[in-house]
């Protein structure tokens, strides 16, 4: 991605632009363009279009973009959801397995990955936690874009990689959870009625309004575009944001949960 990156910024100064200008060209935030052109971001296909037909469609993007989309550290099967994550103007989580990318630790990433079947190497580990840094610098470099997670209580409970990377990751979320655009939800261990017992999902709305999903097993992931598989979806989120903890009670929740350890 630095690669793809120093090419834009060459093409870009090239074309006598800065960088705010070029943002307002193509109808990107200047910090959406920062990113691309640092390497911090992956560049998602209508931004590469727009970005064509401003630098004077020359085709060097274009054809870049499927070397970047195989980005290290992202399972193959996540990747188309990873960009369309990187322009969304609403993202929503739900989580019963494990801590979600947006709000992991390196620890815990490294705790994750010490029980990886087949095992992994140092570098693979390395690539899967920069990738995952790569994807949190949403969460701050796009404020507009709201966040909402509906995290279960046990993931917290079952304490994995041990006490001290725990501690860390419940400070870590505590502190994601005070920006504004981000909502963090505990659905409580002991709970009557639930409508996520189907397994995790995620949702989200690009600039266009459409919604998307995307349900992940295991060594498999499937993106859903069907309006009506999405409703569905959609609707189960909706109700257990109502069946989990308010914001409140969930960062009072977190934070005895802190104590504890």
């Amino acid at each position: 991605m630095r690669t793809f990156g120093a090419v834009h910024q060459a093409l870009r100064e090239h074309a006598g632009m800065t960088r705010e200008e070029f943002a307002d060209r193509v109808r990107f935030s200047k910090h959406t363009v920062a990113s691309v052109e640092l390497g911090r971001r992956m560049p998602d296909p209508a931004y590469v279009e727009q970005a064509e037909g401003v630098l004077g469609n020359t085709g060097a993007l274009r054809k870049a973009l499927p070397t970047v989309a195989r980005q290290p550290g992202l399972a193959a099967w996540f990747r188309r959801w990873a960009r369309l994550e990187t322009t969304a103007i609403a993202l929503c989580t739900y989580e019963c397995r494990m801590i979600p990318g947006l709000l992991q630790t390196k620890a815990y990433v490294d705790a994750l990955s010490a029980d990886q079947l087949p095992p992994l190497d140092d570098s693979q580990i390395e690539e899967r936690w920069v990738a995952r840094a790569e994807r949190q610098q949403l969460l701050r470099e796009r404020p507009n874009t709201a966040f909402s997670f509906i995290l279960e209580e046990q993931l917290f409970l079952r304490r994995t990689g041990g006490t001290e990377v725990m501690r860390e990751l419940i400070d870590h979320v505590l502190e994601v959870a005070r920006l504004r655009n981000v909502e963090i939800q505990i659905m409580p261990l002991v709970q009557e009625s639930h409508a996520g017992l189907q397994g995790p999902m995620r949702l989200l709305e690009t600039p266009e309004n459409k919604w998307f999903a995307y349900c992940e097993g295991q060594e498999s992931g499937l993106l859903i575009s069907d309006p009506k598989l999405v409703s569905v979806l959609h609707n189960r989120y909706a109700r257990m944001r109502s069946q989990a903890l308010t914001i409140k009670d969930s960062v009072s929740l977190l934070q005895r949960m802190r104590g504890d350890l």
